[in-house]
């Protein structure tokens, strides 16, 4: 059964990762991965929440399974993060870089500390 939650969590995970990068890339004139950088922090968000409602015994390993492997493992992207950035030192734009790995990992770690203290706040 294990593996079917991870399967039904990466089966929404990924059309939802693509389509919001997609909507999100779509408002967006400048060449910064706005897409990338929004499913990043949801997904941490996400887990944020999983993890915290897990540690006050909210949430049990099936649930943990299905969003926090599988929605939150297809739904996230490190490899998608890591191509945009290289892709912006190669065209130039290496503020720009540095500015997304900075901001993205200060996001997506304040948006997982932020989850997990909202879990714990509602289920203490």
């Amino acid at each position: 059964m294990t593996w079917l939650h991870v399967l039904l969590g990466a089966m929404v995970g990924a059309p939802l990762r693509y389509l919001t990068d997609r909507a999100v890339q779509a408002r967006h004139d400048s060449g910064l991965p706005w897409g990338t950088f929004t499913v990043n922090v949801a997904g941490s968000l996400i887990l944020g929440l999983v993890t915290g409602a897990a540690a006050a015994g909210a949430a049990g390993p099936d649930l943990q399974l299905l969003l926090g492997t599988g929605l939150c493992g297809a739904l996230t992207t490190y490899s998608t993060f890591s191509y945009e950035t290289l892709r912006l030192v190669e065209g130039g734009a290496r503020g720009h870089a540095v500015a997304n790995v900075v901001v993205s990992t200060a996001a997506g770690l304040g948006a997982a500390y932020a989850g997990a203290a909202l879990a714990g706040a509602v289920w203490s």
